[in-house]
């Protein structure tokens, strides 16, 4: 089910006030633009014409995973979208749902809010413009040469790889989602540096996830770290 607006202060901030009022799992809502738009770490996410904003909600049921793994799900969704519509841009996943360019631009940003049972997961992907002078790499699709479709095109494909990885995700092992995401991630070895909540910050080589989803950070003494939050930067 979509449902599409014009302008609105945040699709993720919409669909909380739903699902509070009984919205069901599989509502999408796309917005042309965004006066609020949010990331991770409460940072605004600039949201200009063009470009994909959309939400959705999954409804999280006793058998399910744990709910932090929606993540994955959500990051191999946006990843397999984009090699949809763009098949001739190389791009990465970086922990935990980030999708990069092959340089390291980011392409792509997702944010998860939870509501009781529900999660929304909100995406935001630079399909034809980015930001400039925001401190940190990014593009969009057709700076990297491709020809992306409309946004409301993007999100009908978005729509369908989120529900096929979220049936894997309540149907298959986790183990089976976690060597997917790092087959479609930057490789092992790959040098990262970690900002912490706390502002510590720690560099080392990624190490693959470990069974929980925690990024695995080996340090220069070879002792492997567990990264359960953090923000994640490519060197």
């Amino acid at each position: 089910m979509f449902e599409q607006v014009a302008l609105t202060g945040s699709t993720n901030a919409d669909l909380l006030a739903r699902v509070a009022a009984g919205a069901p799992e599989g509502l999408w809502l796309r917005a042309d633009q965004q006066g609020g738009g949010r990331g991770r770490m409460g940072r605004d996410w600039v949201s200009p014409l063009g470009n994909l904003y959309a939400s959705t909600i999954a409804k999280l049921s006793p058998s399910d995973p744990s709910p932090s793994t929606l993540a994955f799900v959500a990051g191999l969704a946006a990843f397999d979208t984009i090699k949809l519509v763009a098949p001739d841009v190389a791009i990465q996943l970086k922990w935990p749902n980030d999708v990069l360019s092959e340089n390291g631009d980011k392409l792509c940003g997702i944010l998860l809010e939870r509501s009781g049972d529900a999660i929304i997961a909100g995406f935001g992907i630079n399909l034809v413009s980015h930001p400039a002078d925001i401190g940190r790499p990014v593009s969009d699709l057709r700076a990297l040469g491709a020809n992306p479709p409309e946004p409301q095109a993007v999100c009908e494909i978005l729509a369908d790889q989120f529900a096929s990885w979220l049936q894997k995700w309540r149907q298959q092992p986790l183990a089976n989602l976690l060597r997917a995401w790092e087959a479609a991630a930057h490789p092992k070895g790959t040098a990262l540096r970690v900002s912490l909540p706390d502002g510590e910050q720690i560099d080392g080589l990624f190490a693959g996830l470990s069974d929980d989803g925690a990024l695995s950070l080996r340090l220069a003494d070879g002792a492997i770290r567990a990264i359960h939050a953090a923000d994640i930067f490519l060197i």
